[in-house]
């Protein structure tokens, strides 16, 4: 079975944190996993989504059928350490580990694999056009006609509770 695999060497995140988000890909379709990656709140989510991506395309560029394929294999080892000392009571110094990180992530084809249950929409880009368009939508729900061109006027600003009691001079409001 042809088989793509793809590394991402020295990240800088301790590998017991990014195992913890890679254990939950082991097994799972490319697109179903891109989609729990892309929704998956942890820090460690983001790297491994691009790796994702990356050994995606390069399974592409091999002419693999991107519908079949599936993350068969995915390891965390560690990387290099890089050793800070942090000043401690009584002129000791505590050793810190900055741990790091190697993936190897590996895409199969697995040939019995059923379709898609859904597709990751694609996000079009933003233009200048749609910004204009949006604040002129909330120009409107907010009752002013819209700006032509010009940036919204700044209201001016009412002194709150605590500008009236902490403010610097007695009396300023």
């Amino acid at each position: 079975m042809p088989q793509h695999t793809a590394k991402l060497n020295h990240l800088r995140m301790a590998p017991r944190k990014v195992r913890l988000v890679a254990d939950m890909l082991r097994g799972l379709p490319l697109n179903e996993a891109e989609a729990r990656l892309s929704l998956d709140r942890h820090r460690a989510a983001r790297p491994l989504l691009k790796l994702l991506r990356s050994a995606a395309n390069g399974a592409a560029k091999k002419e693999m059928n991107l519908e079949t394929l599936y993350v068969s294999t995915i390891r965390v080892d560690n990387g290099p350490m890089l050793k800070r000392y942090m000043p401690r009571a009584q002129g000791r110094g505590a050793m810190i580990q900055k741990k790091s990180s190697h993936i190897i992530l590996g895409l199969d084809v697995n040939p019995s694999q059923k379709p898609a249950r859904f597709v990751m929409p694609e996000r079009p880009k933003k233009t200048a056009a749609d910004r204009e368009a949006k604040r002129a939508s909330r120009a409107k729900k907010a009752g002013k006609p819209a700006p032509e061109g010009a940036a919204p006027e700044k209201r001016p600003e009412k002194p709150g509770f605590f500008k009236k009691t902490f403010g610097r001079r007695s009396g300023e409001a």
